[in-house]
């Protein structure tokens, strides 16, 4: 595998035009600021609307947190889609359960959104290692990251047992599709806690470039 590639991330959900869209916007913002050309991020839907933008207030909240709407048309989820993909995030546990459906090989590498941020908010309390830890020369930063990153979804689910919910349902985000504009609301309070635990991850463990390690 090409440690020099970027880490590609999947976002999945229902129709692809309320929630995965969301998330997909927003850790491609935050994650290109942590780690500029280190990630890929996408997002495709189990029952896609095929070809529709964003809808409008999911589109209202990425540009709230920062990021770009533009462009975006929902795709439907397949094994091409899937193929490669180095992290799947679903927003409930029932899309995990279509993703494996559709390719069993992702098993350990398919979490709901929420349920890996918690697991990375365990892994950043447990791991007092600095970032300068990592620092590496021009060449190997990128593969320093990718491989970090490759082997992230094997350390989260180490500590699956330490970051369970008290309610199964904290694992999913609300579908707000066609509903009134207070649950999408209630679908941005649920996500975006989730996005800003994996873009502080990101941020803390990013590998330091060799001159920024060595720079006064």
């Amino acid at each position: 595998m090409d440690n020099s590639a970027p880490v590609k991330i999947l976002t999945v959900c229902t129709g692809n035009i309320c929630r995965s869209p969301v998330a997909e916007r927003l850790l491609q913002a935050g994650l290109d600021q942590a780690v500029p050309g280190g990630f890929q991020v996408a997002s495709a839907g189990t029952r896609a609307m095929v070809g529709e933008p964003m809808q409008p207030i999911s589109a209202e909240i990425v540009r709230t947190y920062g990021g770009d709407p533009e462009g975006f048309a929902a795709r439907q989820l397949t094994p091409a889609i899937l193929r490669g993909v180095d992290l799947v995030l679903t927003m409930t546990s029932g899309h995990r359960g279509e993703v494996l459906q559709l390719d069993a090989s992702l098993l350990k590498r398919t979490f709901t959104i929420r349920e890996f941020a918690r697991m990375l908010d365990v892994l950043d309390q447990r791991d007092t290692s600095a970032s300068t830890d990592n620092a590496a020369d021009d060449d190997g930063w990128l593969a320093a990251h990718t491989t970090r990153w490759r082997g992230l979804p094997a350390r989260a689910a180490g500590v699956r047992h330490l970051s369970l919910p008290a309610d199964p349902a904290e694992n999913d985000i609300v579908d707000p599709y066609r509903r009134p504009p207070e649950v999408y609301r209630q679908m941005e309070d649920q996500l975006a806690p989730a996005i800003v635990s994996i873009l502080r991850h990101a941020r803390l463990n990013s590998p330091v470039r060799g001159d920024a390690a060595g720079a006064p």
